[in-house]
C-alpha cells in the first residue's frame, strides 16, 4: 500500500487573501482551479509544487464571505509544511516583513517549529524537517528556503487510540508520543499527530477550518479495494467518487474526522500541460450550465496580477469583470433567499461586456436572506424599508468614491425583493443610479413620496401570470408620475425568471444578449 498524505482541504472566506498568502507569501504554485464537485458554485483552489505532486497539495473550498468555523474535536486542527533544517529564521523574518501573524517558535518531536496564522486564522506550522524536497516553483524565495512538501496534520480525537488504530489501515504506524499527542508516521516520512481531545468543544465547520485530510493510494484499484474492505467490516459509512484528477474514498474515522483516500493518478495534468497548470478554470464534468456557473465564482489575481481591491462598505459585495469590459457597471440586488452571485449569469447574458457588482442583503426572515423585513404576505415594515433605502443610497455614494464609478455608465438591476427595495430607494432618494431594471417588482411603500425622477430611466419586466403583476403596474404608475421614463415589458410566466428576461434587458440597454446557456 502507498502511504502518506495526498492533500489537505480547508475552507477560506476570502479568496484573494488566500491566494496572496499561499501563492504569494508561502510561494506555492496554484496548480488547479475548479468548480466544486459537491456544489459547482463553490470555487476550489489547489496549491502545490511545480508538478502538483501528491504530498505537496493544500486545497481550499472558497466560501466567499462565509461565516467562521471553530476547530475542535473531530477535526484537523492544524497543518504543517516542511522546510529545510535551519530555515526557520528566514521564515520568521519573512513573516514579520509580510505582516503575517506569528504565534511563536518551539520544539515538537525534536524539530524546530514556527507557528503562523493564515488570513482565515488557520494554524500553519513551518517545521524544520529532513524530508526530500519537491520541485517548488521559482519566485522570490531562495531555493534552499522554499517549502519542501506537507510535513503533516494534527487531528483532534476524543478516542485517540481508536483513531490511531484506524489510520494504521492507511499505512500510518505509531511513532513517538509527546504529552497528549501520539505521532503516526508514513513510509515516506510525513506524519499525522493525533491529539487526545476528550472534553474539547466539538468542531464547527466554517471558514478557517479544515474539511478533511486525504491519504495516498497508488491507483483507483487500491482505493476500491480499501472501500470493499471497509464495507465488509461495516466500520464506517463510505463514499466512493471519481474526482476526474483522482479516485476518492471518504470515510469518518472513529473520532469523526473526515478522511479521504485519493489515488495518485491520473493527476492534474490530465487536462492541462505542466506549464499551464492552474491558469484555466475548469468545471466538473456534467456541471449544469457551466458557463453560468463560471460567472458566479469569485475572481482573484495571482501575485503581480491586477485585481480588485475590495473596500469595506455597507453591503457585502462582489465584482465579476468580463474578459473585455466596456466600462459599464450593473449593480445587482438578489431576490429573497439569494446572494450576491445569483443574478450574475442573467446579467452577463444581457450585458456580456459589463462589469457586474453583486450586493448581499442584510435582513433575514425564516432563514432566508432579504433586503428588508415583512410582517406577512404583502405587509412590509415601512421603517425598515426606509432605513435600508437610506443604506442603499449611502452604499452607492461610497462605491462611487471607492471604485471610481461613472454615474453615466452605472445601472442597477433588482429581482423581486431586491427590485422592491431598489424602486423604493429611488423614490426616496432620487440621486440613486439614474437607470434601473426592475424584474417582477411590487410597490412596497404605503404611499409614493413626492419626488422628482425626471432624467431617470427604468425598465420594469412583469410576469404575465405573476400574482404581483398588479403591484408592479402600480409601481410603474408611481415612477412615471414622479417623472421617470418608464418602459414596461410583460413576459410569459409568473414570478420566476425565464428565457425572455435577458433579451428584454439587453434590448433596453441597447446590447446584444448572449444566447441561452
Amino acid at each position: 500500500m502507498t502511504s502518506g498524505i495526498h492533500h489537505v482541504t480547508l475552507i477560506t472566506g476570502d479568496v484573494q487573501a488566500n491566494v496572496d498568502f499561499y501563492a504569494g507569501f508561502l510561494g506555492l504554485r496554484l496548480v488547479k482551479r475548479t468548480g466544486g464537485y459537491e456544489d459547482a458554485r463553490q470555487l476550489h483552489l489547489f496549491y502545490g509544487d511545480r508538478a502538483a505532486s501528491p504530498g505537496s497539495l493544500v486545497t481550499f473550498l472558497v466560501w466567499q464571505g462565509g461565516s467562521s468555523g471553530q476547530a475542535g474535536a473531530g477535526q484537523v486542527s492544524e497543518i504543517a509544511l516542511a522546510v529545510a533544517p535551519g530555515a526557520i529564521g528566514y521564515w520568521l523574518e519573512r513573516a514579520l516583513t509580510h505582516q503575517v501573524k506569528v504565534e511563536g517558535t518551539g520544539q515538537e518531536f525534536g524539530e524546530t517549529v514556527l507557528r503562523l496564522r493564515d488570513p482565515d486564522n488557520v494554524l500553519v506550522k513551518l517545521v524544520s524537517a529532513s524530508l526530500p524536497a519537491l520541485d517548488m516553483p521559482a519566485g522570490d524565495i531562495p531555493p534552499e528556503q522554499r517549502i519542501r512538501r506537507i510535513r503533516g496534520v494534527t487531528l483532534l480525537s476524543e478516542v485517540q487510540e481508536e483513531t490511531s488504530a484506524f489510520l494504521g489501515r492507511f499505512g500510518f504506524r505509531p511513532d513517538a508520543a509527546e504529552g497528549p499527542v501520539q505521532r503516526l508516521v508514513s513510509d515516506i516520512g510525513d506524519v499525522i499527530d493525533v491529539r487526545e481531545a476528550a472534553g474539547f468543544w466539538p468542531g464547527a465547520p466554517g471558514t478557517g477550518t479544515a474539511d478533511h485530510v486525504a491519504l495516498r493510494a497508488a491507483d483507483a484499484q487500491e482505493v476500491e479495494a480499501v472501500e470493499a474492505e471497509l464495507r465488509r467490516r461495516n466500520s464506517s459509512l463510505t463514499n466512493l467518487h471519481d474526482r476526474h484528477y483522482f479516485t476518492s474514498l471518504y470515510v469518518r474515522e472513529p473520532g469523526n474526522v473526515l478522511i479521504e483516500m485519493a489515488s495518485d493518478g491520473p493527476g492534474f495534468t490530465l487536462d492541462e500541460t505542466l506549464e499551464t497548470l492552474g491558469t484555466t478554470l475548469f468545471m466538473p464534468p456534467d456541471t449544469p450550465d457551466p458557463d453560468a456557473m463560471k460567472v458566479m465564482l469569485p475572481q482573484f489575481g495571482l501575485p503581480g496580477e491586477e485585481r480588485v481591491v475590495y473596500r469595506d462598505l455597507i453591503y457585502k459585495h462582489r465584482f465579476f469583470t468580463p474578459d473585455m469590459p466596456d466600462g459599464s457597471t450593473l449593480a445587482l440586488l438578489h431576490g429573497t433567499g439569494g446572494d450576491e452571485a445569483d443574478l450574475m449569469p442573467l446579467a452577463h447574458r444581457a450585458a456580456p461586456r459589463a462589469t457586474l457588482l453583486g450586493l448581499r442583503g442584510r435582513s433575514t426572515e425564516t432563514g432566508s436572506r432579504r433586503w428588508f423585513r415583512s410582517f406577512g404576505p404583502s405587509i412590509f415594515d415601512q421603517k425598515d424599508i426606509r432605513f435600508e433605502s437610506g443604506a442603499l443610497n449611502a452604499f452607492f455614494e461610497e462605491a462611487r468614491a471607492a471604485y471610481g464609478f461613472d454615474a453615466d455608465t452605472l445601472a442597477a438591476l433588482g429581482y423581486s425583493n431586491g427590485a422592491n427595495l431598489l424602486a423604493a430607494a429611488m423614490l426616496l432618494h432620487p440621486h440613486m443610479p439614474r437607470r434601473a431594471i426592475l424584474l417582477r417588482p411590487a410597490m412596497v411603500l404605503d404611499a409614493a413620496p413626492e419626488t422628482d425622477l425626471r432624467g431617470a430611466a427604468m425598465l420594469l419586466v412583469l410576469g404575465a401570470d405573476d400574482a404581483f403583476r398588479a403591484q408592479g403596474e402600480k409601481l410603474a404608475e408611481a415612477l412615471a408620475a414622479a417623472g421617470a421614463d418608464v418602459t414596461t415589458r410583460v413576459v410569459a410566466g409568473g414570478h420566476m425568471l425565464g428565457d425572455e428576461d435577458a433579451p428584454a434587458i439587453a434590448d433596453w440597454l441597447g446590447q446584444a444578449a448572449l444566447g441561452p446557456t
